[in-house]
C-alpha cells in the first residue's frame, strides 16, 4: 500500500491547498447553491447539470470534511439530510463572488 505523498507547495501555500479544497467535480455548483438556501440531496441533484449520486456524494463528503458545509439532520417526518455553509465556507462567499466578476470580463 502506498502513502500520498505530501507537497512542499501545498505546506507552504496556503492558497494553493484551499484552491486545491475548492477544486473537484460538482464543488463550485454546490458552494454556489449552498450560498442561497440549505440544500437537500435531491435537489442538488436536479439542479446540478450532468451530476450524479456518486459524484455527488464525494464532493459533499469532501467539502464537509473541509469544514465548508455541514451536514444537518433535520428532526422533520420524513426524517431528512440538509447541507449549509458553515462559518468557513461563508467567508469564501465574497471570493467566489469576485471569482464571478472576473469570469464574466
Amino acid at each position: 500500500m502506498t502513502t500520498p505523498q505530501s507537497n512542499p507547495e501545498e505546506e507552504t501555500c496556503p492558497a494553493q491547498a484551499l484552491l486545491k479544497s475548492l477544486s473537484g467535480k460538482n464543488k463550485a455548483a454546490i458552494f454556489r447553491l449552498a450560498v442561497s438556501a440549505p440544500l437537500r440531496f435531491s435537489s442538488l441533484l436536479r439542479q446540478i447539470p450532468g451530476s450524479n449520486k456518486q459524484s455527488l456524494t464525494v464532493a459533499l463528503r469532501e467539502m464537509e470534511a473541509e469544514a465548508l458545509l455541514q451536514r444537518v439532520v433535520v428532526q422533520e417526518k420524513p426524517l431528512h439530510v440538509e447541507y449549509v455553509l458553515t462559518p468557513k465556507g461563508q467567508l469564501l462567499i465574497p471570493v467566489f463572488e469576485q471569482l464571478e466578476k472576473l469570469s464574466q470580463e
